[in-house]
């Protein structure tokens, strides 16, 4: 056998095995079937929030602390505009009373009667800090705001009319599309001089209620 006869001899089958393994791995690229087809069901999520050109309506109840004088339930409605999904303008009415009876043991009469009807009305500001989601329970997540609020507007007690204003920040979770629960916490300061002197007095309200959406 020659030398030449010897080297088809060896490289002959080396041939016809790399053909085989490129015959195979064309077959594959073409190949459209899947051994294992992915089978995943999407579903439509919808993410109850606000929107841009909303109007809120919002009842609540709650505590008024007006400084020196006691805490009383206090109760009201509120009715709000957003312009943007952040930013909102709101005008609140709420009706309280506010008592000198510690005083009126002590032989000192503040008001013409013990108890005095207290009403307050302002218009405020609020923009949305972090919207996200608070969890009520396993797997039972639903949106949620924490917002900052400010205005101004009159407290009105013992035929006393006291500019006021307030600022502070509250809660809104969103368990349904058109319905909103808000808890909020608020400082309402107005200069006062009923126990003689002039001084800026500090009012802390604390509500809780229901918003309808529109």
């Amino acid at each position: 056998m020659t030398f030449i006869q010897h080297c088809f001899r060896i490289l002959l089958p080396a041939l016809a095995l790399v053909a085989t393994i490129s015959e195979a791995r064309e077959l594959d690229a073409t190949d459209p079937e899947q051994v294992i087809k992915p089978e995943v069901e999407r579903r439509t999520v919808t993410v109850p929030r606000l929107h841009a050109r909303d109007i809120e309506f919002a009842p609540f109840i709650g505590l008024l602390d007006i400084e020196s004088f006691g805490t009383s339930p206090v109760y009201g409605a509120r009715i709000g505009y957003h312009f943007t999904e952040d930013f909102f303008l709101e005008a609140t009415y709420a009706s309280s009373s506010i008592s000198d009876t510690a005083f009126r043991r002590q032989g000192i009469s503040v008001f013409g009667e013990e108890t005095s009807p207290l009403t307050y009305y302002h218009v405020s500001t609020g923009f949305n800090l972090f919207p996200g989601e608070i969890f009520l329970g396993k797997g039972r997540a639903r949106y949620s705001y924490i917002y900052i609020i400010g205005g101004i507007g009159v407290m009105s007690f013992d035929v006393l009319d006291n500019v006021s204003f307030n600022f502070g920040f509250g809660m809104r979770v969103v368990p349904w599309d058109r319905l909103t629960v808000r808890l909020e916490v608020r400082d309402h300061i107005f200069e006062s001089d009923l126990l003689g002197t002039n001084k800026m007095t500090n009012n802390i309200e604390a509500t809780f209620g229901l918003s309808l959406i529109f």
